[in-house]
């Protein structure tokens, strides 16, 4: 069986920051020519960007990916809605999950899986200011911790 491999472009770091990530699903993406080879070139941004599930169909809002330099008549809009690509299965499980008073459709990450350019979704509930002053804390307590540990181990 052939292996394909994993080459991951851009994550969406604020988006672990802001949300608590319940479940996570992988969609393909439709995109042009000129979109793909952008995406290889590492010109994507996931920063403010988000999945609206309406009509059997989900599309994905506020992806920028850069025109591609040597594109020129084919280069479409950065900030258009592209559609992703789901079985109808998943798609109606979304439609339940985000009907759901708190929970959003986040794309996580963007990568290549062989030559198919994948993205990583993730049902997301809002973090609160405390939440993310502990997450933060925990995070420092950990590195602390490390830090003591290497420091010990010498």
């Amino acid at each position: 069986m052939e292996t394909r491999s994993k080459k991951i472009i851009s994550n969406n770091k604020k988006a672990y920051h802001d949300y608590f990530i319940d479940e996570k699903f992988e969609a393909g993406i439709e995109l042009f020519g000129t979109e793909v080879k952008s995406i290889r070139a590492g010109q994507v941004n996931l920063k403010d960007s988000y999945v609206s599930v309406k009509t059997g169909e989900a599309i994905l809002l506020g992806m920028h990916i850069s025109p591609y330099e040597k594109g020129n008549i084919f280069n479409k809009d950065p900030l258009r809605p592209r559609r992703l690509l789901l079985h109808k299965k998943e798609i109606m499980k979304l439609i339940g999950k985000t009907k759901e008073t708190g929970v959003s459709l986040i794309p996580l990450s963007v990568y290549f899986l062989g030559s198919k350019v994948k993205i990583e979704l993730g049902l997301a509930r809002g973090k609160k200011a405390y939440d993310k002053r502990e997450a933060i804390a925990e995070k420092d307590a950990k590195r602390n911790m490390d830090r003591a540990m290497k420091e010990r181990m010498r």
